[in-house]
């Protein structure tokens, strides 16, 4: 049987951020695959000749400076544009907004529909500035035990509580209700204008199980404003060449060090012997020793799919399938012979790009709108008319497409995996015509250019890239399942009830989003094993 210093059960980006670090440190490490790609949800796949399109993650900005730095990823490959404007939302009426990475700019957008917002903005921005630096210093920290179980772990507390000594009251209490109101309470307190606050609010709900009035939003909301590209604090921005490169420049980084890639190797079983995991067995009945297990699966295929029950306490495993993992998000992807024309905003056809289709494009007119997209997918139906965020990555990098050509991407609210009356295989078709119906009634050429398409709903994600429930974060990101009780109260410090045995992927704090925080956490706890 050959025989590793650590196995990764997963070639998603958090497992690579794993393998990449153990390999740096010394160990002999192999990451295990089973489709034919490495990087999980941020791949770039070749779907139609000349077209290479990020079919999962689109875009990114929560990847650590620290990882992109200690991998050296641009070394590797790995660069990014950042969108600029940032959003370009339309509404009935005709008109539109933008935000835009210059705040002067910004504020002369938003007092084309309140003045009173547009005064109130810049104390809003700051404020969630200051909120993400404190959590950002959460994000590559293993979270303390809970239930506490002696003098060290109380400590810990203490230690944690420091993180919040630079913030005034005010801002305390802010951060308390970032972590307990929704989006819309959050945002009503500082703005008048649904415009404004629907724009924002989007961040709250992208992924969510829940409607911009779900309490818990708000933190999403917040997760969403953390990060940045080059720098620059809460910017998103396209990777070139894909959200491929990202994971690429991961696992070069890892090569690099002596790590040893696979794919094509689906793990069928973690073995286990003495009460000990001690390697793996692929589908194809091969069999391979590692000194220490680390999965990048979700909770619910690492502990209820690749494991025995018996291998586990029953405590810990009914916790695991009471874990909430169903998805609400759906992908769709484009190929287009043109760009889309926007009546609120004129431009864009055979004169070639302009602002807006640098953007995030939202089709979502107000808080109710989204809220009622919600209702629908809360008794099992795909909404109506959904929330609809829309990118053009060949903006900004047009070797992804032939020339002319373009990729669009849909990531939409809501598609809920679980349906009343109907199943996604009846269903997947005649929902992305609903969704173009919907974007033609803002952009009316949109029908004549779309060349392609493919359409993934939850039950496809979960189908190609093997997330349970196609949930995009690896499980809901709700108060009661994030940091110390990610993915269950007690198990929260990458380690698992089965000795040798630890979990990367983003099912672990601090849960989903291209971060690499969760395999970088991860890899410290096994190196200080």
């Amino acid at each position: 049987m050959p025989k590793y210093d650590a196995i990764i059960v997963g070639g998603g980006h958090n497992g690579l951020v794993t393998a990449a670090y153990l390999a740096r440190a010394g160990r002999r490490v192999l990451v295990l695959e089973r489709r034919d790609v490495l990087g999980g949800c941020a791949v770039t796949e070749e779907i139609w000749p000349g077209y290479r399109v990020s079919t999962a993650a689109y875009l990114t900005s929560l990847m650590q400076e620290r990882i992109i730095a200690e991998l050296e990823l641009p070394r590797y490959g790995y660069k990014v544009d950042a969108k600029d404007p940032a959003f370009f939302s339309v509404f009935p009426d005709g008109r539109h907004f933008f935000m835009w990475q210059d705040r002067a700019r910004t504020l002369a957008e938003i007092a084309k529909f309140s003045a009173r917002d547009a005064e109130a903005y810049p104390a809003y921005e700051d404020l969630i500035e200051r909120l993400s630096r404190v959590v950002e210093d959460l994000l590559l920290t293993a979270p303390p035990q809970f239930p506490p179980r002696g003098l060290g772990d109380f400590l810990d507390y203490v230690r944690l509580a420091a993180h919040l000594r630079g913030l005034s009251p005010r801002d305390t209490v802010a951060l308390v209700k970032i972590f307990t109101q929704s989006a819309a309470e959050f945002l009503d307190e500082w703005f008048e204008s649904e415009q404004i606050k629907v724009t924002l609010a989007t961040d709250g709900v992208i992924g969510a199980n829940g409607g911009p009035r779900s309490p818990g939003t708000a933190y999403i909301l917040l997760h969403h404003c953390m990060g940045g590209v080059a720098g620059h604090r809460g910017l998103w921005g396209f990777v070139r060449g894909g959200m491929g490169a990202v994971s690429e420049a991961i696992a070069a980084s890892a090569r690099a060090k002596g790590a040893e890639t696979r794919t094509d190797a689906p793990v069928a079983r973690i073995l286990v012997r003495s009460g000990r995991a001690y390697g793996i067995a692929l589908e194809s009945g091969e069999e391979i020793e590692g000194g220490i297990i680390a999965s990048n699966l979700d909770p619910k295929v690492t502990f209820l799919k690749l494991l025995e029950p018996r291998h586990l306490p029953a405590e810990f495993l009914e916790a695991i399938q009471h874990f909430r993992i169903e998805g609400t998000s759906c992908k769709i992807n484009l190929a287009l012979s043109g760009l889309p024309e926007f009546t609120a905003y004129p431009g864009g056809g055979p004169s070639g790009p302009g602002p807006q289709h640098g953007a995030t494009m939202h089709i979502c007119p107000n808080i109710d709108y989204v809220e009622r997209a919600w209702d629908d997918a809360k008794y099992g139906r795909p909404s109506d008319r959904p929330l609809l965020e829309l990118t053009i990555p060949t903006i900004y990098d047009p070797s992804l497409a032939p020339p002319g050509k373009h990729i669009m991407g849909i990531f939409l609210q809501y598609a809920p995996y679980t349906l009343r009356s109907a199943t996604w295989d009846d269903l997947r078709e005649p929902f992305a015509d609903r969704v173009i119906d919907l974007i033609a009634e803002y952009a009316p050429n949109i029908r004549s250019i779309v060349e392609h398409r493919q359409v993934l709903t939850p039950l496809d994600l979960e189908r190609r890239f093997g997330i349970t429930g196609g949930n995009i974060f690896h499980g809901e990101m709700s108060l009661d399942q994030m940091f110390v009780m990610r993915p269950v109260a007690g198990w929260a410090r990458y380690r698992t009830p089965l000795q040798g045995l630890y979990l990367c992927g983003s099912g672990a704090h601090p849960g989903g989003g291209v971060m690499g925080a969760p395999g970088y956490n991860c890899a410290r706890a096994m190196l200080r094993a």
